[in-house]
């Protein structure tokens, strides 16, 4: 048998290849990403006489070209968790790292768990579309987080609290938030002071109609009064008001991104056969839908319900030696995406509170034991984690037998 072990970086990947007892077969050389070369190495490692696994490493996206590449030759390949491989076969003291190194490292973990190699099996184009979507979901939304807390920083100099003042959320058809919009129009306090409340109430109704959101008269008289005891630090010129408009164009822009993202993974999401039956669990959306879809992947892919929350990192970890005994902490070794979605999951759970959800009274129940926040919230997800694999797999299987 041949363990061929790839290092793989951008671009460029380094590939040894050994048999049992430490015999190199083939001694470590380079090959860069692009399709002659990879198809020479596919060549190279079907002539090898036995059977041959191919190992690697999942770093990031740089392995996908080469898996793909080496999968569709017909060769088997075994991607796996990075932290495996960094943990073997450290019996020197002298601290050797060089990619040579690497790759005979990972080709003698693939003799020494042959059996256990999982084979590498890729999403298919909707999973991984859908993954990427996700993720840059995420990215964009972090992006408008950090605008926005800029924005405000600025209007606590000519507008204080005035993001306060609406409590609508984001409008599905562009990403829009009334404050943002609002402070586009009447970027200064004394843009709403400066005239009559009588004045001011025809300007914010006309404003209203003009951009789509729904007018009240009681909350352009809140505006008003409250504009009208505001101390502004920045005076009412044109450059500050540039600073203010600038802030809100580039708000804008990233909220339609996001809107036209999330419609994008909806799409995505319904063509999935499990989608009818997430939507319907508490506290996932339209939004979180498609995005815990997108990180769990092939309910297939994990043969237990232990393997799911192993992979989101949820699993309780053991610290003990001798007479000392640590706190019982979760592993964290796992996708931190998914954990965060599951968060956000939880996080709707306690808002609305329904009162029939079994992870909802697992998580009220554990609050009221005096757990902190992260202990009942790691733990409602590890659970939301087990009634999601069960109610996935037999929706699943019970389709597979219709």
């Amino acid at each position: 048998m041949n363990s061929v072990g790839i290092d793989v970086s951008k671009g460029k990947s380094m590939v040894a290849a050994i048999q049992p007892f430490g015999v190199i077969v083939i001694s470590p050389f380079e090959v860069t990403h692009t399709d002659s070369e990879l198809s020479n190495l596919a060549k190279k490692l079907r002539d090898l006489p036995g059977e041959t696994k191919v190992i690697m490493e999942c770093t990031g996206n740089y392995y996908l070209s080469v898996a793909h590449a080496l999968r569709n030759a017909g060769l088997t390949v075994c991607a796996l968790h990075a932290q495996l491989i960094h943990g073997f076969g450290n019996n020197t003291i002298r601290k050797t790292k060089t990619d040579k190194a690497d790759a005979l490292k990972i080709a003698n973990y693939g003799l020494s768990h042959w059996l256990d190699l999982p084979e590498f099996v890729p999403d298919s184009d909707i999973r991984h579309l859908l993954k990427a979507f996700s993720r840059q979901y995420n990215k964009y939304n972090k992006l408008k987080t950090i605008l926005k807390n800029n924005l405000i920083s600025l209007l606590e100099q000519t507008f204080p609290n005035v993001n306060n003042l609406f409590a609508c959320h984001p409008r599905k058809s562009d990403g829009h938030e009334k404050w943002v919009d609002f402070v586009d129009c009447f970027w200064h306090c004394e843009c709403v002071s400066a005239s009559s409340q009588k004045s001011f109430t025809s300007a914010y109704r006309k404003w209203c109609i003009r951009k789509g959101y729904r007018f009240s008269a009681p909350k352009a008289k809140t505006i008003y009064s409250q504009s009208i005891n505001l101390v502004a630090i920045m005076p009412l010129n044109d450059g500050v008001k540039t600073l203010i408009k600038q802030a809100v164009t580039q708000i804008c822009a990233i909220s339609e991104t996001l809107a036209s993202l999330s419609s994008e993974m909806n799409h995505l999401a319904v063509s999935l056969p499990e989608y009818p039956v997430v939507i319907e669990f508490c506290g996932v959306g339209e939004l979180l839908c498609p995005q815990l879809i997108a990180e769990i992947g092939d309910i297939y892919r994990f043969p237990k319900k232990s393997s799911l929350v192993r992979f989101a990192g949820l699993e309780p970890v053991e610290h003990k030696s001798g007479i000392f005994c640590g706190k019982e902490r979760i592993s964290k070794q796992g996708s931190p995406h998914l954990r965060k979605t599951l968060f956000q999951v939880m996080d709707c759970l306690l808002k609305h509170s329904p009162s029939t959800d079994s992870v909802f009274q697992f998580l009220d129940r554990k609050r009221a034991e005096g757990k902190n926040y992260f202990s009942y919230m790691t733990a409602g997800s590890a659970k939301f984690l087990r009634i999601y694999y069960a109610r996935v797999k037999q929706f699943l299987d019970l389709n597979k037998v219709i």
